[in-house]
C-alpha cells in the first residue's frame, strides 16, 4: 500500500522534469521510485543530468542509464526530488534517516526548485516526531554525545550490524529523539550546528518548494507560501 502511494507521488513529480535539466536525485526508498520513473524517461529519449546525493543513489542511477555528474558547490541545479521522513504544515522537513543528509543538503539547496514526495503517514503537526538524524564527526564522539543530550533529548549513535554506520563522507550519525517534538526548529537547528562535533542536521527548513502527498484520495500538491 505504502509502496503505491509512494510511486503515486513520484510521478506526480517526474512530471515536472523537462528536456535539458540538472536534476538532484534523492537517497531512500521513496525517491527510487523517482529514480526508476526517471530511467524509463531517459530510455524514452529525455534527455537530462542527474547529482546524486548518494552513492547508493549514484549507483543504481548507472544501472538505470541516467547520465551522472559529480556536485561541485555553486552548481546551478533546475529540480530536485527527494524523499523526506516528516513534513510540517509549514513544509518544513526532517530528512536524512537513508542515511545521506549532508549531501543531500548540498545539493538541494543549489536547487532553483526542491520537489518532496511523500505519501501521508509522513506529514505531522510538529516536527520531532520520529528520530532527528545528525551527522557528526567520528573524533571525541563521548563529548558530542553528552553535548547533544544536554539539550534535552535522546541522543544513540546509528549503527549497521553493531558498528557505528558511517556515511559516505566517512562520518557517523547521531539519531536524537524527543518527547513532544521540536517547538522551535529554527533555533533548535541553530543550537546543534554551534555545537564543534556536529556537521549538519536533518532539519532541512524553508527549502522545500512543492510537496507531492499521496493518500487514499489521491495525489495533493503543497506548496510553500512566501
Amino acid at each position: 500500500m505504502r509502496d503505491r502511494l509512494k510511486r503515486a507521488a513520484a510521478t506526480a513529480a517526474i512530471e515536472l522534469v523537462e528536456e535539458g535539466m540538472l536534476l538532484g536525485l534523492g537517497t531512500g526508498s521513496t525517491a527510487d521510485h523517482a529514480l526508476e520513473l526517471l530511467g524509463e524517461r531517459v530510455a524514452g529519449g529525455l534527455t537530462i543530468t542527474g547529482v546524486p546525493t548518494s552513492e547508493r543513489t549514484a549507483m543504481r542511477a548507472r544501472g538505470l542509464g541516467i547520465p551522472l555528474r559529480a556536485f561541485k558547490s555553486r552548481l546551478n541545479i533546475d529540480l530536485a526530488i527527494d524523499g523526506a521522513d516528516e513534513v510540517s504544515p509549514q513544509l518544513d522537513l526532517i530528512k536524512g534517516l537513508g542515511g545521506a543528509l549532508l549531501r543531500e543538503k548540498q545539493v538541494e539547496s543549489c536547487a532553483e526548485q526542491l520537489v518532496i514526495i511523500i505519501d501521508d503517514s509522513k506529514l505531522v503537526e510538529r516536527l520531532g516526531r520520529g528520530l532527528l538524524p545528525v551527522e557528526v564527526a567520528t573524533v571525541d564522539i563521548d563529548a558530542t554525545l553528552a553535548q547533544l543530550r544536554a539539550l534535552g533529548c535522546k541522543a544513540e549513535l546509528r549503527r549497521d550490524a553493531g558498528a557505528p554506520f558511517v556515511t559516505d563522507n566517512g562520518n557517523w550519525i547521531v539519531h536524537l529523539s524527543f518527547t513532544e517534538g521540536i517547538s522551535d526548529p529554527a533555533a533548535f537547528d541553530a543550537r546543534l550546528q554551534a555545537l564543534p562535533g556536529v556537521i549538519d542536521t536533518g532539519l532541512f527548513l524553508g527549502m522545500a518548494d512543492i510537496v507531492f502527498c499521496s493518500g487514499p484520495e489521491g495525489v495533493q500538491r503543497l506548496e510553500r507560501t512566501p
